[in-house]
């Protein structure tokens, strides 16, 4: 008996989960090291594209082009170039409350715009709860004295989640089979950016070590970019996206966890409340709507 729709869109949900794990202190590692923002974009554009763009124009006849031009825009320069300049602003702790926390804020705005207004209880009940558990994580270095420019890193971080936000919501809207947008993000976003890249941005991939460029070049553009990226997409069709959002809230908590597990790095007391809290706030995202409803014992009249 194979596995159900809501089953694979999880698992694929967690997937993006482990891989952003890494992504916030990769990214951070490269953007205060050897590397500009615009560095790591041209890594990530560079080797994603160059492995996607054989495929993309074999896959997708030219016409269905201005959909991926599109997803590019949001999915692909957008997101990365903003969160990459908000690295050089702003710690990761930072990332993972405005970007995790942000995406989903946004994905449920959005489609509450769009539905008059018109949301479930439980998805704003577990948006709130994600909310509160990143604060928690996040609290010491949120609320610490900031260096002078860290808020524009956290609005940086803001305008990347709103991007990744409208591209979850076209790529569900337009039912782009994931593979292929994925392909058109990586193909697009490095034919736009690239040259721009070569011939006007500043650059310092030059001093970078060899073992530095490899590590980035894996994670940005195969891990970041097309892994994760193509998971997320393809949650994003299998269990929604507001529910396909909301599992990213679940990073910082990865995170920590990790850090713990392997850099034997502390846990807090609020840390670890945070983790409990964004835990279920991501549990009760990720239910189908009206679950709730058909667990109560007792309806509203107080009748069995």
């Amino acid at each position: 008996m194979g596995l159900s729709d809501t089953a694979k869109g999880l698992l694929a949900a967690l997937v993006v989960v482990i891989c952003w794990s890494g992504f916030n202190i990769v990214s951070r590692f490269g953007s205060t090291a050897s590397f500009t923002p615009f560095d790591l974009a041209a890594l990530r554009y560079g080797v994603s594209g160059v492995l996607a763009l054989p495929f993309f124009v074999r896959l997708v006849p030219p016409r269905e082009w201005p959909r991926y031009m599109a997803l590019a825009l949001f999915g692909g320069l957008g997101y990365g170039i903003l969160v990459y300049s908000g690295f050089a602003f702003a710690p990761s702790a930072h990332a993972g409350v405005f970007v995790n926390g942000g995406i989903p804020f946004w994905t449920v705005a959005i489609v509450a715009v769009a539905a008059g207004f018109h949301i479930a209880r439980q998805t704003v009940l577990a948006l709130v709860l994600s909310t509160a558990g990143l604060v928690l994580i996040g609290f010491q270095s949120l609320f610490s004295p900031a260096a002078a420019d860290e808020w524009v890193g956290d609005l940086l971080f803001l305008a990347a989640a709103l991007c990744w936000a409208i591209f979850g919501l076209l790529m569900r809207r337009w039912q782009i089979r994931p593979q292929l947008g994925i392909l058109g993000i990586a193909t697009f976003s490095m034919l736009s950016y690239m040259p721009v890249y070569f011939l006007w941005l500043p650059g310092r991939i030059a001093q970078a070590g060899w073992g530095e460029i490899g590590l980035q070049a894996v994670y940005q553009g195969l891990v970041a970019a097309m892994l994760a990226a193509g998971m997320y997409s393809y949650a994003n069709q299998k269990i929604g996206a507001c529910q396909a959002s909301m599992m990213l809230a679940l990073v910082p908590a990865f995170s920590a966890v990790g850090g713990f597990l392997i850099l034997d790095e502390a846990l807090g007391a609020l840390t670890v409340l945070g983790i409990l809290v964004v835990s279920l706030g991501a549990a009760l995202g990720a239910l189908p709507a009206g679950a709730l409803g058909r667990w109560r014992i007792f309806d509203p009249a107080g009748r069995k």
